[in-house]
């Protein structure tokens, strides 16, 4: 399946994403609580799929996205937020994100969202 990287500033958010998306097949080759990782991590892993926190407090997962479509334009992201109805959603794909995932979320949806993303 998928080689993931998680960004998430919550730690026990990153595990559980983790848990989850071992379970549909995927797997974590990194995890990065600051938007600097997870640009480092990126360049360094070249993961499948960037699954990213929109609300990070050094760097929002917005400005990520937007550095990481520019280090490399065909990079797989999904946000993952808590709101649904936030104007950085919207934002977030049409700043090249292949969808987003809404907390809290099931297993099944997840991997749903993962398995679209990588076959996009």
């Amino acid at each position: 399946m998928g080689n993931l990287l998680l960004v998430d500033d919550a730690a026990y958010m990153r595990r559980l994403i983790g848990i989850m998306a071992k379970k549909g097949g995927h797997e974590v080759v990194g995890e990065a609580e600051t938007g600097e990782q997870a640009i480092d991590l990126f360049l360094r892993l070249s993961p499948d799929l960037v699954i990213l926190d929109i609300l990070m407090p050094d760097m929002d997962g917005l400005a990520v996205l937007k550095k990481i479509k520019e280090l490399k334009s065909d990079a797989k992201i999904i946000m993952c937020t808590a709101s649904e109805q936030s104007h950085h959603v919207q934002e977030a794909i049409s700043s090249g994100a292949k969808g987003y995932i809404v907390k809290p979320f099931t297993q099944e949806s997840l991997n749903e969202k993962i398995n679209a993303a990588l076959a996009s």
